[in-house]
């Protein structure tokens, strides 16, 4: 692991380490050091990664081996040998820079999840607004419930993921902090004046981060409120998944992912189009959860330094990053190019015989018959339906009392699907914000 991590952090931890010199050095009143720094360890700076990786691997950690390196660079290339380097790593602790440098790759990946994320949002914008008033058949317990429209279906999924843009915004300013506390938090070795508060909050600055009123070394909920973000992300695109993978199915033909030669073919049977980005979404959304709950064990570390809950995250952060981003591109890809059959769609609507509606006409005869006896009726008429495999409309035209209470022509209006979708037309303007 510790190799892995070597590699893994080496380009933030770079600029992690040389912004706190650079902090303590303008702090100290020498700009020319700070400057010299600068100058010094550019981002073509030409660490021995090798070498970086093979002492990571000794010492359990990369910060010790980088500071030796950017020291002997400091001194071998400054044009103040003896006065750049002393400024490297001064007041600050591993953590201090592990995490900063965890940080920026953190504020690096929001940026990619929340192009994707506003990538994916207008492609359900699209479908919502296009099929506002396509009629389907909504179903709970996998059974026809009420009809709905499939725009509906797509602006409910694009409120989940609205959600989640505004907690991306939200979760910078408690996440994006920069990590500057010393040995056990408290900036101890600058002394117990105002000096290192100063110096850290130049290093925020200078990186662009938060500033934070506290050091969080083992205050680990920012790290884990970004980790259960995407595994959110995960879980809104996972449902969204499963909703395509099952109206993907022959028995409901409803949609189909887009097209492409040999995707989602099959080895053995040439007719296959099977719905693969959902089902790697499905598998992402899964693996986030189980990575949501490493970071939230994590949190559970013991006095001013953890002895093993921290290193959770270094498996847990980057992968739930990759995994996230991957999910988000799979699902812009599906969503953007859905194909949608309309047809089918209402031939399902129409396949339970009126079913569908059987609450549109236990409320069309509640105001007659009270809501308890029109429920009753209907569950009665519903039944004979089933059993003698007839339509809802003409049994209820068989009963008298029925028809003496709503009319032929206001039944056989409640009996038609599409006349009972409620606000659903309504709720989808809301959610694409036209009212």
């Amino acid at each position: 692991m510790t190799t892995a991590l070597s590699h893994l952090v080496t380009s933030p931890l770079t600029p992690a380490s040389t912004s706190n010199a650079n902090a303590n050095g303008t702090h100290n009143g020498s700009t020319t050091t700070s400057n010299n720094i600068t100058e010094t360890t550019n981002p073509k700076l030409d660490l021995d990664v090798a070498k970086l990786s093979h002492e990571t691997e000794i010492v359990g950690y990369p910060i010790l081996p980088l500071v030796t390196q950017l020291v002997t660079i400091c001194t071998s290339t400054s044009a103040h040998p003896t006065e750049t380097p002393k400024y490297i790593h001064w007041g600050a602790t591993t953590q201090d820079i592990m995490d900063t440098a965890s940080v920026l790759q953190i504020q690096r990946g929001l940026a990619i999840v929340s192009r994707l994320l506003n990538s994916t949002c207008a492609s359900l914008e699209k479908l919502a607004e296009k099929h506002r008033d396509t009629p389907m058949a909504g179903r709970t317990h996998l059974q026809h419930a009420l009809p709905v429209t499939f725009g509906y279906k797509c602006a409910v999924w694009l409120s989940s993921l609205q959600r989640h843009q505004e907690r991306l915004e939200q979760l910078k300013l408690r996440a994006l902090q920069v990590q500057y506390g010393g040995a056990a938090g408290t900036l101890a070795s600058l002394g117990s004046t105002s000096a290192g508060l100063d110096v850290r909050a130049e290093l925020a600055r200078e990186l662009g981060l938060q500033n934070p009123s506290i050091t969080w070394h083992v205050s680990r909920d920012g790290v884990a409120e970004t980790v259960n973000l995407l595994a959110l992300i995960g879980g809104s695109l996972g449902k969204i998944a499963l909703d395509l993978i099952i109206m993907s199915s022959n028995e409901f033909s409803e949609v189909s992912e887009p097209f492409v030669p040999h995707r989602g073919a099959s080895s053995t049977m040439p007719q296959k189009r099977n719905p693969i980005s959902s089902e790697v979404i499905l598998a992402a959304s899964k693996i986030l959860r189980a990575n949501a709950g490493l970071v939230l064990d994590g949190m559970v570390s013991d006095f001013e330094r953890a002895s093993g809950p921290w290193h959770l995250e270094w498996v847990a952060v980057p992968e739930s990053f990759v995994i996230c981003v991957g999910a988000l591109h799979q699902a812009d890809f599906a969503l953007s190019g859905l194909v949608v059959h309309e047809e089918q769609m209402k031939k399902n609507l129409y396949s339970t015989r009126g079913l569908i509606v059987g609450e549109a006409v236990m409320m069309g005869l509640a105001p007659h018959l009270g809501r308890g006896n029109a429920h009753d009726v209907v569950y009665e008429a519903c039944k004979e339906a089933i059993e003698g495999e007839r339509s809802l409309v003409d049994v209820l035209l068989e009963k008298k009392d029925v028809v003496e209470a709503l009319g032929e022509e206001e039944l056989r209006s409640l009996c038609d699907p599409v006349n009972y979708m409620g606000a659903a037309g309504r709720m989808v303007d809301d959610v694409l914000g036209r009212n």
